[in-house]
């Protein structure tokens, strides 16, 4: 049975997607079989993993997307002639080769904002349609949007753990009460279902984030952190440009051209932290 990993901050611009984009090459690349979710509107992860052009195919194709999972249903198309119902391998895009190890995706789009005005009775949604599919993979990601919604209660759901991206700046503990306080009444009324969180990582997304503002700030995160009794992982993320480069060409840093030999040690010992902390052998 599959892991089920959620990369949640209520604080956004923080390198979630980044993050979680280069978990799901490294798992890939290690032999595992995983499944990346994107469950952000702005669909950034989507983009990292299929490159823009075959994601904006995916949506000019009409091709379903995670909308369908929260609407429960599949629209009447150009090709069809009335609405369907939904098969969760509708969604589910495979993006590896036959010679690797799976990597699949369920891709977002921007209408799935129109679930957070209607959200009533969805948020189980995404993890029954998970449960279909778990058994074929070693580890689900879900890449989360930046705001304590109808979509963070579904990620819960549908995860075991918690990774948090911190970018080391003023005001970086902001999130992290909203999260605490979000984590905390999800157990209180979801009593059956246990989440942790498995651990904080400092991603360091410019040449900025290693002066003495960011030093206090990675002080601040490690108190709250103890206080909470949060892991604080080793291995932080620091600024490089193969990490956007990897996510214009959709591809792991390994795969990146020029990418720095250092950068990509580093986010292996950062990948082995992370899938240590989660049970992921």
């Amino acid at each position: 049975m599959a892991i089920a990993v959620s990369l949640i901050n209520m604080k956004g611009g923080v390198g979630k997607t980044t993050i979680a984009a280069q978990l799901a090459q490294s798992a890939r690349k290690d032999g595992h079989r995983v499944l990346a979710v994107d469950l952000d509107p702005q669909s950034n992860l989507s983009q990292a993993l299929m490159g823009p052009r075959r994601y904006v195919r995916h949506l000019t194709d009409e091709r379903p997307t995670i909308v369908q999972v929260f609407d429960d249903y599949v629209p009447s198309q150009r090709s069809s002639g009335s609405p369907r119902p939904l098969d969760v391998r509708d969604v589910v895009l495979h993006l590896s080769g036959e010679q690797q190890s799976p990597l699949d995706l369920i891709p977002s789009r921007l209408e799935l904002s129109r679930t957070l005005k209607n959200p009533t009775g969805k948020e189980r949604r995404l993890a029954k349609c998970i449960a279909q599919v778990s058994g074929q993979y070693d580890l689900i990601l879900i890449d989360c949007a930046p705001t304590e919604s109808i979509l963070t209660d579904a990620a819960y759901f549908a995860s075991r753990h918690v990774i948090v991206p911190i970018k080391p700046e003023f005001m970086a503990t902001i999130g992290l009460p909203l999260l605490a306080r979000s984590i905390r009444d999800f157990r209180l009324e979801n009593d059956d279902h246990t989440i942790d969180i498995a651990g904080l990582c400092f991603v360091e997304s410019s040449y900025y984030a290693t002066g003495p503002e960011a030093e206090t700030s990675k002080r601040d995160v490690t108190n709250v952190a103890a206080q909470h009794g949060w892991r604080v992982f080793d291995t932080r993320i620091r600024h490089s440009a193969s990490y956007p480069r990897a996510s214009r060409e959709a591809t792991s840093l390994w795969g990146t051209p020029h990418a720095r030999w250092e950068v990509c040690q580093e986010f292996d010992r950062f990948k082995n932290e992370v899938f240590r902390a989660v049970g992921l052998e």
